[in-house]
């Protein structure tokens, strides 16, 4: 539906950084605010809709992603390629390794770099413990709102405890290098990711139990229909729960995800709760394999780094890689010149997706039940703005 030129009914900003405001509380001159609790990712702002409204139902919306503008894609153009690495882990700050990992996947392709098998086992455990955690900062918002479900705070600390003990930095990483990774991972440390990601499987567990019996939102609108899927690039999560199976992990593997293809979950709801149900099924779907590859790793010896020069340059080639991010499809377009920097690195980022696709998905929706659609449409501001 195209915008109207009048001014909008309604501005809702979402998890507007004022402190003390409640979920859901309206500003004097009619801007709701909306905050999806302390540990979903709009907690950082930046992001305002539009909503032009017929009654209580949302009729056409608008997005404004805000002021963030880092121009990450053109400052990778003026780095080198470990500093580029740095960079693409802050992009999506809830899921950092995954940034780190595709950028330096497409450039080992161009490199022609064979990493060691211990490394590219670790590589996995870090990109399902990065899904893991990820997934557990939007089901924040269903735990507040069903009954007897543990706290979350403890289980994400410890998996920032386990990433503190491996690399001495609780949130980001920044353990990839090229060819490798920086540091290998002691049995002792393997044996409690184990127990730590089972515990958030066990969490996981229980909140989708919690959620059978209690629906943590009254949203069976805002479905994601095949051809927004298709027409908006929708990946991860939210189109597996539409019943499209979209993982890069199984339909182009990477890494060794051939061999360790990650178990299907269940088709659930295409609504607001069956995309948190999906997020839930996920935690517990990357705890079993992250507990598969630990046993692996047991019979795997190192190195995990491949011995590079201190400056490197790309041979002139461009590649796309593509990677199963915890919030969808995440690729890498790196042309290079020959030159130690790139030439061009353009990065398809799914809350890219998500947040455009809000436009076509909102109309429809009542207001009363926006919160819960944008708390299962899951996005990361600092991955839409590039």
């Amino acid at each position: 539906m195209p915008v109207p030129d009048d001014a909008a009914d309604l501005k809702v900003l979402v998890g507007s950084p004022a402190a003390g405001l409640l979920p859901g509380r309206e500003l004097p001159d009619g801007t709701l605010l909306l905050d999806l609790g302390p540990d979903h990712p709009s907690r950082a702002g930046l992001l305002e809709l539009d909503l032009w409204l017929d009654g209580d139902t949302i009729a056409a919306a608008d997005v404004r992603v805000g002021a963030l503008h880092r121009g990450v894609e053109k400052l990778f153009e003026v780095r080198d390629y470990r500093q580029v690495l740095m960079l693409a882990n802050r992009h999506d700050w809830h899921a950092p390794f995954a940034g780190e990992l595709v950028v330096a996947l497409a450039v080992e392709d161009l490199l022609g770099l064979v990493v060691p098998e211990r490394a590219v086992l670790l590589r996995m455990v870090l990109a399902e413990h990065t899904r893991i955690a990820s997934h557990l900062g939007f089901l924040g918002w269903p735990a507040r709102r069903v009954p007897d479900i543990a706290p979350l705070l403890p289980i994400r600390e410890a998996l920032r405890g386990q990433l503190l003990a491996l690399t001495g930095n609780r949130v980001h990483p920044m353990i990839t290098r090229l060819g490798g990774l920086a540091v290998d991972a002691t049995g002792a440390w393997l044996a409690a990711e184990v127990t730590a990601t089972a515990d958030a499987a066990r969490w996981a567990d229980a909140l989708l139990s919690a959620m059978a019996a209690h629906s943590p939102a009254a949203s069976g609108v805002v479905p994601v229909p095949a051809g927004v899927i298709d027409g908006y690039g929708l990946s991860g999560p939210v189109a597996r729960a539409a019943g499209v199976d979209l993982d890069v992990r199984r339909l182009t593997p990477y890494l060794d995800y051939a061999r360790h293809v990650p178990s299907r979950t269940p088709t659930v709801t295409n609504d607001a709760p069956g995309r948190l149900r999906q997020l839930a099924a996920e935690v517990v779907a990357s705890a079993e394999l992250i507990a598969t590859l630990v046993d692996r790793l047991a019979d795997t010896p190192g190195p995990v780094e491949v011995p590079l020069p201190k400056v490197i340059k790309v041979p002139e080639a461009e590649t796309h890689v593509a990677t199963e991010a915890p919030l969808g499809r995440a690729g890498c377009h790196l042309v290079s010149r020959g030159q130690a920097t790139p030439w061009r690195l353009r990065l398809r980022t799914p809350s890219a997706a998500t947040v455009s696709a809000l436009p076509a998905l909102l109309p429809g929706c009542p207001v009363a039940e926006l919160e819960g659609a944008l708390a299962s449409l899951g996005y990361v501001v600092g991955d839409v703005d590039k």
